[in-house]
């Protein structure tokens, strides 16, 4: 296939590779599975401006089982896309806005019935979840990857969304979630939700923001949960004229709602700053009378296919994000708050992670992607047809602001990486960065993994498919131990 063809065209089919093509040596020990989940067009969009967020969900998975690794790819079978594929043709109109979609679709009254649950996936009580924030989570099988369904904890969960980015306590098992505009489309509330080991809904806390905003990440510590509110905004009369469902308001002030973990709505205290955007966290924790967060954090509206309220044009260069640290004294007389940029010289992706078994804890790294421009890039077998590169790995050392990174290569762009530790009781920091790399050149996904304590020696292990993949939004590496599945 020639480079010149689109590797970002519909991919369009489900797959099973058994016994992938390995170059180097998987890691002995990693067994389990790098699951991941994103967008595909099983039907072109009805609007071409639409967002990418938009796509029909997709579910695939490596399968890692002494030394060897298997693939498999599936849609998810959403009642919209069930609807779709009816009709033989696209029924839903603007991503998250069912007034632009048509009549026997439109579920103004239950909009998550239109979810495409294409953005994030989580485990709890054995059961895989893809999530997107504006539904409830959809049940996949682990092993065949088919969808079982939507899932509301026995009745128990109330909001009609959940958040694409729920956090496991490390100690308690627990998953902590919550769902924004809660009692439906472009409502204020925001339901809090602790659910336990055995899924069980343990306890719901029902607030309100100070307005509505995409709430898409958020953070947890041993004693907070942080709910950050900015620049995206939306209104009732926004989507009854049809339009996509945000818009980045450049005048919102910033808002982070830290609410004590047993506390209740009295107990939600908001502080407030400049404008910015604030999609995915790294980690935070509590120390004494503070609260500390670190993320990558924009300046400005992220995505070029949400518009400016001010109907200026999108800006690449105000739309990078940089690692920035969030301090909040709960002793403060006063709303503000101290923001402090660790990394200034080096905008990155903010699809950040960390090592997840001292989320809420005080980490020392954060793993992210960024384009490393000093690094050699072979735009003559690249194309011309991709445009923006992310070439490298980030490991990012938060307390001495050092930086080491692992390059693909130079027909390669790298989706999210994720930290897998080497073992249960390994150090922060000692594991595998795993992610995926599409090779432009060649017209494939390949699966990348590299030491995170040498990501500068490259890869111990390629897993090649014989064929370009989906892009992904997010992935997750379970154990055998966390998940059961054969």
């Amino acid at each position: 296939m020639s480079h010149k063809s689109n590797f970002l065209a519909p991919q369009a089919f489900e797959a099973d590779v058994i016994d992938c093509q390995v170059i180097g040596t998987v890691p002995r020990g990693l067994n389990g599975a790098f699951v991941r989940v994103g967008g595909d067009w099983a039907y072109p969009p009805k609007n071409p401006d639409d967002s990418v967020f938009n796509q029909d969900g997709y579910v695939s998975r490596f399968r890692f089982r002494d030394g060897k690794v298997d693939y498999k790819g599936r849609w998810i079978q959403t009642e919209r896309y069930r609807r779709n594929r009816a009709a033989g043709r696209q029924l839903y109109g603007y991503y998250r806005n069912p007034y632009d979609c048509e009549p026997e679709v439109a579920h103004v009254e239950e909009p998550w019935r239109n979810t495409v649950a294409n953005t994030s996936l989580e485990v709890n009580a054995g059961r895989l979840f893809a999530l997107k924030e504006d539904a409830r989570p959809t049940e996949i099988d682990p092993v065949t990857l088919e969808t079982r369904g939507s899932f509301n904890f026995g009745g128990k969960y109330k909001s009609q969304t959940f958040t694409a980015h729920p956090k496991i306590d490390p100690e308690t098992g627990e998953l902590l979630t919550f769902g924004y505009e809660a009692t439906g489309l472009a409502t204020d509330d925001l339901f809090f939700y602790v659910i336990d080991k055995a899924g069980e809904v343990t306890r719901e806390v029902r607030l309100k923001v100070p307005y509505v905003s995409m709430v898409h990440d958020w953070a947890i510590t041993d004693k907070h949960v942080i709910f950050p509110v900015f620049g995206y905004v939306t209104d009732e009369a926004r989507l009854r004229k049809g339009r996509i469902h945000w818009t980045f308001d450049a005048e919102a002030p910033t808002y982070f709602g830290i609410l004590p973990r047993n506390g209740d709505a009295s107990d939600l205290r908001w502080f407030k700053g400049p404008n910015r955007a604030i999609v995915h966290t790294f980690n935070a924790r509590t120390v004494g009378d503070r609260v500390v967060l670190e993320a990558p954090i924009f300046d400005n509206n992220p995505f070029p296919f949400f518009p400016n309220a001010d109907g200026t044009p999108w800006d690449p260069v105000k739309g990078r994000s940089y690692i920035r640290r969030i301090s909040f004294d709960l002793n403060s007389k006063d709303d503000g708050y101290e923001e402090e940029i660790l990394f200034p010289d080096l905008p990155v992706v903010d699809l950040g992670r960390v090592d997840e078994r001292f989320m809420g804890r005080d980490t020392r790294y954060a793993y992210t992607s960024f384009n490393d421009l000093s690094k050699p890039l072979d735009r003559d077998r690249i194309g011309e047809g991709i445009r923006h590169i992310v070439n490298s790995y980030g490991v990012f050392d938060l307390k001495d602001r050092t930086m080491r990174s692992f390059y693909a290569g130079p027909t390669h762009g790298l989706q999210e990486v994720t930290f897998v530790p080497r073992h249960a009781a390994a150090d922060e920091g000692d594991g595998w960065l795993i992610g995926t790399a599409s090779n432009f050149a060649d017209m494939c996904t390949e699966l990348v993994v590299a030491d995170a304590r040498h990501p500068e020696d490259g890869t111990v292990a390629r897993v090649i498919l014989p064929f370009r993949s989906n892009v992904q939004v997010h992935g997750r590496w379970y154990s055998d131990a966390q998940l059961q599945f054969d």
